[in-house]
């Protein structure tokens, strides 16, 4: 494989007018293209959601606050909740698989190239409806503007009796076609994957990031299909004269919840497997190591698909189900982090005896699996049934779900954007900017999640807009809140690094990290074709073979 075979030098390209410049950027194909709309589309909505979470925390702040209404709050941790999960952390996931994972593999685009584009429109579509409803929300009623039954949308809340005019439909909708955008985009990397490897790329050569993509796309089609269906029936019950989910007519509000969890815990799977895979392809290359156990890494991955499919309804131990119900869904959301403790001790194995660099992604990768091994050894404290009677409600759950997400699915996002900025753009992101940001953020991170979980264990209930004094939770509140502007501040600086640094940041050049998979053979960015020549691959690290011909890891494969 010859380095003159994966790329040629880029032709700049005349100047365009921006009409024509927005026309090619909204009739693309190019995989390459959507995954950049798909990021770009992500971090307006993560700057949309941060400040929903911001008025949150304002109203919190203090007792009998009066920043927000109860309204207005109750539609804030709904926008919130659901814009964070659905516009902001899947999308950028599915951006960073749609520019890499062809890549990575060889290949010149996805599979179904026009699906592709037609899942992003689609997606982006369902986040514009959303936000529409504070114009279109009170519908002929009057009745509220955005939507304000939470993120998870629970009967009988969603009934027409309690949520007069449109809001809740602007939500249902939302989700329904984000959805469906969703499953198109699985079903093109699951083919992609499956199909496009370039010749001599055996699974078992695959990298991690395609292998645990592929994982998370088969997730996706399993447990969005439910939560279409259950968004379906409450459009049937709304409009159609339906009793799905309608106690007093013979349905279950129960089924909901069933419906949207079976969707709800795989989901944060979904999102935190591609997670895996960013920590998985960065911290060996910082550690100067191959990853430690590759074959039980995948085993591991695809373990956790597989289990996670068993656990939702932990989120639903406080309703009443059979004692076997319960222990079922103890054991296996325990089991559940036995495969993922298996990651963290395969990235430790190959962090150790490695030569570490510690750069912002490294920084990064490293807050991640500090901060993951909290979040899961809280989330085997709220497996145990007996303890989750105690805290379920409380913000000791939005403690734990926030270090998930934050903690662990953030952080890893923002290694990434790290690590592969200088491939998308060609440039490299400010190191002092970067390193600043992590500090930041990591100390807002702490202020806010860590002393959000003594509130919880003291008895504050989630979802609450107010509170009284001398209950024990003032200080803490005080505290949480402060840690969030801190994120706001660390986020703002991120932002301002990216934008900085696509215009005055310096060259990267093809391979600035030195790295061993294909996209960093081909040039910054990468041309429409991504290789001159298909490339042939006979290891796992290609571009180590290709640097050093004496010792190529083909020889021990």
């Amino acid at each position: 494989m010859a380095s003159d075979a994966l790329a040629i030098s880029g032709v700049a390209a005349a100047g365009k007018p921006w009409v024509a410049t927005l026309h090619e950027w909204v009739t693309t194909v190019d995989h390459k293209r959507l995954g950049i709309l798909y990021i770009a589309y992500a971090l307006i909505f993560l700057v949309v959601g941060g400040i929903e979470a911001t008025v949150m925390r304002i109203q919190l702040i203090r007792p009998h606050n009066d920043f927000v209404s109860p309204q207005v709050f109750n539609r804030m941790f709904t926008m919130h909740g659901t814009t964070m999960i659905f516009f902001v952390a899947m999308p950028v996931l599915f951006g960073f698989a749609n520019y890499l994972v062809p890549l990575m593999i060889g290949a010149r685009d996805m599979a179904f190239p026009r699906l592709n584009a037609f899942s992003f429109w689609l997606t982006a579509f369902g986040g514009f409806l959303l936000y529409f409803s504070f114009l279109g929300g009170s519908g002929l009623y009057g009745a509220g503007n955005a939507p304000d039954v939470g993120w998870w949308a629970y009967a009988p809340l969603t009934a027409r009796a309690f949520s007069p005019g449109h809001s809740s439909d602007y939500w249902t909708v939302s989700v329904l076609v984000s959805g469906f955008g969703s499953i198109g985009t699985a079903i093109n990397i699951i083919a992609t994957v499956i199909s496009m490897r370039c010749p001599g790329m055996r699974l078992g050569r695959m990298p991690l990031f395609p292998w645990l993509a592929l994982v998370m796309s088969g997730l996706v089609l399993i447990t969005l299909t439910p939560l279409s269906a259950a968004q379906i029936m409450l459009l049937v019950d709304r409009y159609l004269g339906g009793h799905f989910f309608d106690t007093q007519a013979g349905g279950s509000a129960a089924i909901w919840m069933h419906f949207f969890w079976i969707f709800g815990h795989p989901e944060v799977y979904v999102l935190i497997i591609p997670c895996f895979a960013f920590i998985s392809e960065i911290v060996p290359v910082f550690s100067r190591k191959p990853i430690f156990g590759y074959p039980v890494m995948v085993g591991a991955t695809i373990t956790i698909g597989f289990v996670s499919m068993s656990v939702w309804a932990h989120h639903m131990f406080s309703i009443g189900m059979s004692s076997y119900s319960n222990a079922f869904f103890t054991i296996t959301s325990m089991i559940v982090g036995i495969p993922t403790g298996i990651k963290i001790f395969n990235w430790l194995g190959t962090m150790w005896g490695g030569k570490l660099i510690f750069k912002t992604p490294m920084l990064f990768c490293i807050g991640f699996l500090f901060q993951f091994l909290i979040a899961g050894l809280t989330g085997i404290m709220l497996a145990s049934a007996p303890f989750d009677w105690q805290l379920t409600g409380s913000y000791f759950v939005v403690a734990h779900f926030h270090y998930v997400i934050v903690g662990g699915i953030l952080f890893a996002l923002f290694a990434a954007f790290y690590y592969w900025y200088p491939k998308i753009t060609g440039r490299m992101l400010n190191e002092t900017l970067g390193k600043l940001h992590f500090w930041l953020f990591i100390i807002g991170f702490h202020l806010t999640f860590d002393f959000m979980h003594i509130p919880g264990l003291l008895g504050m209930p989630r979802r609450i807009y107010t509170y009284e004094p001398g209950r024990g939770w003032d200080v803490w509140n005080l505290i949480v809140t402060v840690g969030t502007f801190v994120q706001g501040i660390a986020t703002l600086i991120f932002v301002a690094n990216l934008i900085i640094s696509y215009f005055k940041g310096d060259k990267a050049g093809n391979d600035p990290w030195d790295a061993w998979t294909l996209e960093w053979a081909t040039t910054s960015p990468p041309a429409a074709y991504n290789f001159a020549t298909v490339p042939t691959v006979a290891s796992r690290r290609p571009l180590w073979d290709l640097k050093h011909p004496e010792d190529p890891d083909s020889l021990y494969e």
